[in-house]
């Protein structure tokens, strides 16, 4: 007698094992739509390479085997060292490896931005934790430029496309990753509030020596190789401070871990909590300017943070997609089913926005015109806002499409869905990115004016989205006061026209025009699916997000 109950069928695996970058219309038109042409190749290299089943395994054994902190070796010397998962270390090595830490500062080739933008899009749809570190180095490069000894020292490190794990004083390293030390216990995102202190060992000033004492509550990456941090100076206020891991004389700094974060997602990453009993390190920029220093820092790791939740999203949809055309329910291939042809396309419309958006931002960071300045400056918090939290609705929404298959830990809709809250709140808040766009408007009104006469431009001839601008416009009449209040509405509002816009420059007709209608209708945006999918070409959207 056979003890079998039944036979497995209608259960799919998630998708794994083809070409991020190949299946992917919408970025290779933005590549080429912002300069990129000349990486095509490489870039597809990388979405192949980043698309097999063995990629998805390594993200998967990286999210498992978290980092272990080790405070002491086993004699009782302080260590302060954390272990990865050699999955870890695999990763970071291919994103090095591909000139993906400091690309788009170290070249000079017009569409660069553009290719490590790409290149960026599809490493963060299989693993985010990696980024962390890789995305924090490159926003300090443009600090570190500024200071010419220190450059002389680091930049051929930070220039390196060589991977180099071993965790060793600077100068014997072929290539270094940089950290930040910002947040503070009574803070969060008011830096004003940190208590950390910083003494001169002699008479102080740009680049003197000196030693901080204090905590930081979010430490990232503790591994770092240096950290950018924010202390208080006894005459000046706040500036900014290289801290390595270890000192020039080649002891260890004195930096302890205090433990590591226990976090919701990003489980692969380290983030810590630190104490400085008088570390080592040279103050960065002018005394007293270290916020408006470091936040040059975390404007590169905003963008980061837009193009990472797109990606997420477009990994969300992808599984989504690939799980439907197979599966079915109620005598019908799920994907044919009416109300989940609304959901997928809507998560393909919000997908395609995303990216757009992603991609038309990262380039502004490639030019210093007026207008490149407004869309860097304004629409940078604004993206993030918008872009990030669309990420944890739309992740939640592919979970539901897996079922129960999606809310257990084999697969990666669970760790999707975890990771994407992390971009809302680190590098600020939600709140936090609503005030920095009002308060950019506020100190520079021109660059309001900028942006949306660029967008009227692309507008033409579209009156929903004409009206819209104009709406905003008018918006920015409103006291200050009262106007600060209404900053989640503008800002969400800005980045859905600012979407509609670059679509309606760049994306089919039948992109386009689904993102509009269901975009400006009233009833669009409780949650996902809530449009009409016989108003538009659902099989042309589904099929363009993922060939069959």
């Amino acid at each position: 007698m056979a003890w079998e109950t039944h036979e497995v069928s209608n259960q799919f695996d998630e998708l794994s094992g083809y070409n991020l970058f190949d299946t992917d219309a919408a970025l290779q038109e933005a590549v080429l739509r912002h300069g990129g042409h000349q990486a095509l190749a490489q870039l597809s290299d990388y979405g192949r390479r980043m698309g097999t089943t063995d990629s998805y395994a390594l993200a998967d054994l990286a999210n498992r085997h978290t980092p272990e902190l080790k405070t002491f070796d086993a004699r009782g010397r302080r260590i302060d060292r954390v272990d990865f998962h050699p999955a870890w270390h695999e990763l970071l090595a291919r994103y090095r490896g591909a000139g993906l830490i400091s690309a788009p500062l170290r070249d000079t080739a017009p569409g660069r931005w553009a290719a490590w933008s790409a290149g960026f899009y599809q490493h963060a749809q299989i693993e985010a934790g990696t980024l962390c570190p890789s995305t924090m180095t490159l926003g300090a490069i443009p600090l570190l430029q500024r200071e010419p000894e220190l450059w002389a020292q680091l930049g051929d490190k930070l220039y390196s496309d060589a991977y180099d794990a071993a965790d060793r004083p600077i100068e014997r390293k072929q290539s270094i990753y940089i950290g930040m030390g910002m947040t503070e216990k009574q803070g969060g995102s008011d830096v004003r509030a940190n208590q950390t202190t910083a003494t001169p060992v002699g008479p102080g000033g740009r680049g003197a020596e000196y030693l901080l004492r204090g905590h930081k509550w979010f430490f990232s990456a503790p591994m770092c190789d240096a950290h950018l941090v924010v202390a208080r100076t006894p005459e000046d206020g706040l500036a900014c401070f290289f801290v390595p891991r270890w000192r020039p004389d080649g002891s260890k700094n004195a930096i302890h871990i205090q433990r590591l974060k226990n976090k919701v997602g990003n489980r692969s990453n380290s983030s810590s909590e630190v104490e400085f009993h008088d570390a080592w390190g040279l103050l960065m920029g002018e005394p007293g300017r270290g916020i408006p220093t470091i936040i040059e820092m975390a404007t590169y790791t905003r963008l980061t943070c837009v193009l990472g939740s797109a990606a997420m999203m477009r990994q969300a949809l992808v599984q989504g997609i690939a799980y439907t055309r197979q599966r079915r329910a109620f005598g019908n291939v799920l994907a044919e089913q009416p109300m989940m042809r609304a959901v997928l396309a809507d998560m393909a419309l919000e997908s395609e926005a995303a990216l757009a958006l992603g991609m038309h931002l990262a380039e502004a960071y490639e030019h210093d015109t007026p207008l490149s300045q407004a869309w860097h400056r304004l629409m940078t918090p604004a993206a993030k806002f918008w872009v990030c939290k669309r990420a944890v609705e739309l992740t939640g929404e592919a979970m539901e499409v897996f079922g129960g298959n999606g809310y257990v830990e084999e697969g990666i809709m669970g760790r999707l869905f975890r990771e994407a809250p992390v971009n809302s709140i680190w590098e600020g808040s939600g709140n936090v990115m609503c005030l920095d766009v009002m308060r950019g408007i506020a100190r520079q009104p021109e660059h309001a004016r900028l942006l949306l006469a660029d967008l009227m431009d692309m507008a033409a001839g579209e009156a929903r989205l004409k009206q819209e601008a104009l709406a905003l416009a008018q918006l920015l009449q409103t006291p200050p006061a009262e106007l600060e209040g209404l900053g989640r509405q503008f800002t969400t509002r800005l980045t859905v026209l600012a979407q509609a816009c670059l679509l309606r420059r760049g994306a089919p007709a039948f992109v386009t025009d689904a993102f509009i209608a269901t975009r400006f209708d009233a009833h669009w945006g409780q949650v996902s699916g809530m449009l009409n999918p016989q108003a538009m070409d659902v099989d042309r959207l589904l099929a363009r997000a993922l060939p069959v």
